[in-house]
């Protein structure tokens, strides 16, 4: 029989150290051939990122050398590290942002010289030896980094990349159409972001590798491309959000067809590079992923029939895909299995796994299941969250009592959170606690509609959802309206931050994971891709400088009524460390009850494993105090490694 126990003081067999154990990234798929090929980012070796294949007699092994970290940094968030043709792995490697080459049972060979420089995003000729991908130039100092399409070539000794394209703010997608004769990709402008708009342009490429009669052939105004790609016979595809929702079109006979039109996603925003949601398994039949009402489906389309079929039901396919006869790779997991490389056989419809991401195997009576939920909130308009009730098999609630909430806002914030197995998730409702996971208005997967709620409302709009989505809850009786806490990361905790300084009296306690505090400086000390995007979110700075202020929570600290707990990377670009240090320091001197944990050697996103079991235990224990149970989590400042 279960034991009545209060809800938090529930014993769960998901430790901290268990989640870490399965943080475990997968992601970047390729098929070279036959080949299948992924990356995997470990937390147990200091959060480093490894290229892995699967050899035809089913044995997984390491494609890149102990010590390699196949990571960039172009737009800081990076993505699409490398790429794999012929058996032969082309990567970025993080320590000097050099690009390397690997043959087949060969050693790593640099193709580029040392320089301030970063590349991504790789397309490599189908005849010559030329390799084009995206550069970012980090050599002015005192300036805004510099970013081109450039050409490395590959097969001789390490030389200078030549840039091809160059006057637009941003690049990405360069790819060869099949035969080599041409070149495509997506550029974009400040103060835009990818989600925003962005320009599909189409070149002629010279026998000398040079480009020709360089066109821009889609987007003219608001219109946001995503990943534009070439189809088997040389017809140019790409989605495009120009109904209101990302959906994928084909340029043909000079006009744009579209490709199985439909009221939801066909596209993501490109936080990282090489994100894809469509690709080719045969001439006749594209397979795409798509965001329908907050989750991701995977299905094949008869392009000559223009049936579209859903595969995999239960299965939530991630961010990059590939094709390739009669097979498709992803990484997909679902609300109860954790994430993992899977192959699918499109004519027999086999699904074979390959790798998992978690070793941990969690008992489904350990496991809650989420549950998409409507709310009313501000303008009359609804918003959407996945509500996850307690769930510990040993455990039951004592008669009268409601469980504590925690509210995670998710980051971005144009982004979404997903439904997949999230072990971090299950550390808390594990333990007695219920959980919101908000996609409130800004966030993608429900159009451009909804999408675009956050022009001008950042700090208005997501934070009115969230306090929403736990009002909610509590009003029908499923939550404890007295012990609401708030978590998020990046402009999560940002989030975090301003609802603890306009609803004060709303929750009990917030975690903030590298949140942005002051707006102002934000957008002064930022790195380049974001540095205009608070023009969108806010407005054009310095111009609504009295609006930066007057949402930024540092400028509010005398609203803030609970205790709050901050977790920084020290090595953060994206938001710089003393974000957390100046709100700390105001808290402080108000005499409020703060935290805040610093990471030496961590960037936007805490990739090693001591981290991240260093946070959860710190947080769990600051949730007990706050609250007033005792947990398992380890006392606030009982680690000597971080700095507090």
């Amino acid at each position: 029989m279960p034991t009545l126990a209060p809800c938090g003081t529930w014993v769960s067999p998901l430790t901290a150290s268990a989640v870490a154990a399965g943080a475990v990234r997968l992601g970047g798929v390729v098929l070279d051939g036959a080949a299948l090929y992924w990356i995997e980012g470990r937390p147990a070796d200091g959060g480093r990122y490894v290229v892995v294949t699967q050899d035809p007699d089913g044995r997984l092994r390491d494609v890149t050398p102990p010590g390699t970290n196949v990571r960039t940094r172009v737009h800081e968030y990076g993505g699409a590290a490398y790429t794999v043709v012929h058996g032969t792995v082309y990567y970025s490697e993080f320590a000097d942002g050099r690009l390397y080459r690997i043959a087949p049972g060969g050693i790593p060979v640099p193709l580029t010289p040392p320089a301030a420089r970063c590349y991504a995003d790789f397309t490599v000729h189908p005849e010559r030896p030329w390799l084009v991908c995206v550069c970012e130039d980090h050599a002015g100092a005192d300036t805004e980094a510099v970013t081109t399409l450039v050409r490395v070539t590959t097969d001789g000794p390490p030389s200078a990349a030549e840039t091809i394209a160059s006057g637009a703010d941003f690049y990405a997608y360069p790819r060869f159409s099949p035969d080599g004769s041409r070149l495509s990709w997506m550029s974009w402008d400040h103060p835009q972001m990818p989600w925003d708009a962005t320009e599909l342009w189409v070149a002629h490429v010279d026998p000398h590798g040079w480009l020709e009669d360089q066109r821009q052939v889609r987007g003219d105004g608001p219109e946001a491309i995503f990943q534009p790609g070439w189809a088997p016979d040389g017809t140019l595809c790409f989605a495009s959000d120009r109904s209101g929702w990302w959906n994928l079109y084909r340029l043909r006979d000079g006009g744009v067809e579209p490709v199985s039109p439909m009221e939801a996603d066909c596209g993501r925003p490109l936080w990282q590079l090489g994100m894809a949601t469509w690709t080719f398994a045969d001439p006749a039949r594209l397979v795409v992923t798509y965001q329908d009402r907050g989750r991701w489906r995977l299905a094949s389309i008869d392009l000559p029939h223009g049936t579209r079929t859903d595969q995999c039901a239960g299965l939530e396919p991630g961010d990059t895909l590939a094709g390739t006869s009669g097979s498709v790779a992803f990484v997909a997991g679902s609300p109860t299995t954790a994430d993992a490389v899977v192959r699918l056989d499109l004519t027999t419809r086999a699904l074979d796994i390959v790798q998992h991401a978690s070793p941990v195997a969690l008992d489904a009576g350990y496991v809650s299941t989420p549950e998409p939920i409507e709310f009313r909130t501000g303008g009359g308009l609804t918003a959407h969250a996945f509500y996850y009730p307690p769930r510990n098999r040993d455990f039951t609630i004592p008669p009268g009592e409601r469980p504590p909430l925690v509210v995670i806002s998710h980051g971005g914030p144009t982004a979404s959170t997903s439904t997949r197995l999230n072990l971090e998730l299950q550390f808390w409702t594990s333990r007695g606690f219920a959980v919101v996971d908000v996609n409130y208005g800004g966030s993608s997967g429900y159009g451009r509609v909804y999408r675009e709620r956050l022009r001008g409302q950042w700090g208005i709009v997501d934070v009115e959802d969230c306090v929403q989505a736990a009002t909610y809850l509590a009003a029908t009786g499923r939550v404890d309206p007295d012990r609401m806490v708030i978590r998020g990361r990046s402009a999560g905790g940002f989030t975090t931050l301003k609802a603890l300084t306009t609803y004060p009296t709303v929750f009990a306690a917030g975690a903030s994971y590298y949140g942005v505090s002051d707006l102002e400086a934000m957008t002064r000390e930022t790195h380049k891709f974001e540095s205009r995007y608070l023009d969108g979110l806010i407005g054009p700075y310095p111009a609504d400088r009295r609006v930066y202020r007057a949402r930024s929570p540092i400028h509010a600290i005398d609203r803030v009524a609970c205790p709050l707990i901050l977790f920084q990377g020290l090595e953060d670009a994206v938001v710089p460390p003393n974000q957390s240090r100046m709100i700390a320091e105001a808290l402080r001197a108000r005499g409020l009850r703060v935290v805040l944990l610093t990471f030496e050697g961590e960037q936007h996103g805490f990739r090693k494993a001591e981290s991240i079991v260093r946070c959860l235990e710190a947080e769990l224990s600051f949730y007990g105090d706050v609250l007033g149970f005792p947990t398992d989590g380890a006392p606030v400042g009982s680690a000597p490694s971080p700095k507090q």
